[in-house]
């Protein structure tokens, strides 16, 4: 009961800091969520889960609402500025509303996960699946605007690959390339899983620097076993076995047609980035278990991604993909598993 109360009690997660403190934090924290969201999204989870962990969850839900109204200020400023079309207004506001709904957002409904130290695949996957609920909410509501998220990613897509076509003919290239460039253009429904990878990425970016942050460690210590900052270790990263499910849906991509083959291949092509992930932390795993210093470990990576030709990690994203049967990493397992020494 005490255990439970430390986790829902608000509003903040670390006792005894003054209510002055308390505010300048959230301040901080808005400022930066909104500069986040503006220009550097794949900071935007670590802002939003270091605020929560630090000031509680009320506390990050405000610091979110604060940093959407200083971004909508920002684009009512940029739309009233010289020369702005309503074509270049609209790809910003559907830029801003993909990232909100689908980063933002999302980052938020696990933020609970995180403080009870939820397992790092558990989360990544919940995230994922609550950003393709939200953006398909979203996209059915802002359609009623006549604002299409996935019209407009789809000719941002397009205006990029048609760019990158027109400078490799410039260049000179060889043709195959430009035909594969060509070809990539043409793929424009892939966007939605282009986006849900580097959301995911971007999400596990984060949660490795939560193990390294002061709030977390304070956090921490306040648990008997002071284990939690060891779950958000890359070696840990482990997905939940019903995304084999997922795996198998995307499968169906050369045997179906028309619309249903275009979500499966999205499917797959996020599925297949989330199991390749967790080959790589396999791999880790291994390094950490052999005992392998950070200069080995910078060695293995180099002769895992420039001597392998891609052989390597095809291998891995297979020994991911199996590591719900097998489970690589229980073959030897250090003392120390979870102590932060090992650089992930």
């Amino acid at each position: 009961m005490i255990e439970s109360s430390l986790h829902t009690s608000e509003p903040v997660a670390l006792p005894g800091r003054p209510s002055g403190q308390v505010w300048r934090s959230v301040i901080g924290h808005t400022v930066l969520a909104a500069l986040m969201i503006v220009a550097l999204q794949v900071f935007l989870p670590a802002v939003l889960l270091h605020c929560g962990l630090r000031n509680g969850r009320r506390s990050a839900w405000g610091a979110f609402a604060g940093a959407i109204v200083l971004v909508a200020l920002f684009l009512g400023i940029s739309a009233q500025a010289p020369g702005t079309t309503a074509e270049e207004l609209r790809a910003a506001f559907a830029s801003v509303a993909g990232v909100l709904l689908g980063l933002g957002l999302p980052t938020l409904m696990v933020l609970p996960m995180v403080q009870r130290a939820e397992a790092f695949g558990r989360v990544v996957a919940t995230m994922l699946v609550t950003s393709i609920a939200s953006l398909a909410v979203g996209e059915a509501v802002m359609r009623l605007a006549g604002i299409s998220l996935f019209g407009e990613a789809v000719r941002q897509w397009q205006t990029v690959s048609a760019a990158w076509v027109q400078q490799y003919r410039a260049a000179k290239v060889p043709a195959e390339v430009i035909r594969f460039a060509e070809w990539v253009g043409g793929q424009s429904y892939l966007v939605v899983s282009s986006a849900l990878t580097g959301f995911a990425l971007f999400v596990i970016l984060s949660l490795l620097m939560v193990g390294r942050l002061r709030a977390w460690r304070e956090r921490s210590a306040q648990k008997p076993e002071g284990g939690m900052p060891g779950v958000y270790l890359f070696r840990n990263f482990a997905l939940p076995e019903w995304l084999l499910f997922a795996f198998v849906f995307g499968g169906l991509t050369p045997l179906v047609h028309g619309v249903l083959q275009k979500v499966t291949a999205n499917v797959l092509v996020v599925v297949a980035m989330l199991y390749l992930l967790q080959g790589l932390a396999i791999f880790r795993s291994l390094l950490v278990a052999m005992g392998v210093g950070l200069f080995g470990t910078l060695i293995a990576w180099g002769l895992l991604v420039f001597l392998t030709s891609g052989i390597g990690m095809g291998l891995l994203g297979i020994a991911g993909l199996f590591d719900s049967f097998f489970h690589f990493r229980n073959f030897k397992k250090r003392k120390d598993d979870s102590h932060e020494g090992h650089s992930d």
